[in-house]
């Protein structure tokens, strides 16, 4: 009846008296675009896909975030560590073609951010076209360092500049 229970990467995070409610790391995004900081707030899961992504209902208020209020639904993935993250659809929809490595201070290895936004935010001036291969990014929660590397390429929508001969 409720699955998410038996998940070996949930069990024993629930409240004793609420089984179903677990803290959940929200944001507004990592350090590269917010400076909102992430914030715990009680969830109650309300379903899980077969990708291992989770669904919950925000049951408090964040003190100081503007994408997530008391009463929302969200998607959280429990990532390295054991954290319960709060993830996003775009993120989920990069995610499979990166690799990120864990953090070298807290060991969390997903980001907060979906890689297209970080590779914006940090290389502002790179071309539309151009493939960013491998990149750094502040971990979302501690600030020490990820490497993020892209390991699936996307199909070209034309030839780069090197491939004029082909």
């Amino acid at each position: 009846m409720h699955p998410w229970r038996d998940d070996p990467r949930l069990r024993d995070r629930f409240h004793p008296e609420y089984p179903d409610d677990l803290e959940v790391i929200v944001h507004d995004g990592g350090p590269r675009l917010t400076q909102r900081r992430p914030e715990q707030v009680w969830v109650t899961v309300i379903g899980r896909n077969p990708q291992g992504v989770f669904a919950g209902r925000v049951l408090n208020q964040p003190a100081q975030l503007e994408s997530v209020s008391e009463g929302s639904v969200i998607r959280f993935v429990v990532a390295a560590g054991g954290h319960a993250l709060m993830t996003t659809g775009k993120y989920l929809a990069e995610r499979p073609a990166w690799e990120v490595g864990a953090c070298d201070r807290c060991g969390l290895d997903e980001l907060l951010d979906a890689p297209s936004d970080l590779i914006a935010a940090i290389f502002p001036n790179v071309p539309d076209d151009a493939v960013v291969g491998t990149f750094t990014s502040f971990c979302g929660l501690c600030g020490g360092g990820q490497v993020v590397r892209l390991v699936e390429e996307p199909a070209p929508t034309r030839k780069r500049w090197w491939e004029f001969w082909r």
